[in-house]
């Protein structure tokens, strides 16, 4: 299984971050096909209660690597993409990981 993890940093706006990624962003994941699992996380601190460089966390799960290159190669993976430059002021960082059950 793969596991594409996209980092928000702190948003300029964050009510306007929220409203936009509820609203706009999360329809257009929910149109790419391939993604068998999908988690937000919204970051609260770091350890001890310090401050985290991370607002938002989401983590989106495929079956295998072909099907998450396919994903993000068909247009609704584009679009998927290309809608970030519209409500991440923050930045964003994306890590792309196998998971690994027995370690």
């Amino acid at each position: 299984m793969i596991k594409v993890t996209v980092l928000y940093g702190h948003p300029e706006n964050p009510e306007a971050f929220e409203t936009y990624y509820k609203n706009k962003h999360l329809p257009l994941v929910d149109q790419v096909d391939a993604i068998s699992k999908l988690e937000i996380t919204k970051i609260l601190s770091g350890p001890g209660g310090s401050a985290s460089e991370t607002f938002l966390m989401a983590e989106l799960y495929f079956d295998s690597q072909t099907a998450m290159q396919e994903a993000m190669e068909s247009p609704e993976g584009q679009a998927m993409a290309d809608d970030l430059t519209n409500f991440a002021t923050g930045g964003v960082k994306i890590l792309i990981g196998s998971v690994v059950d027995n370690w």
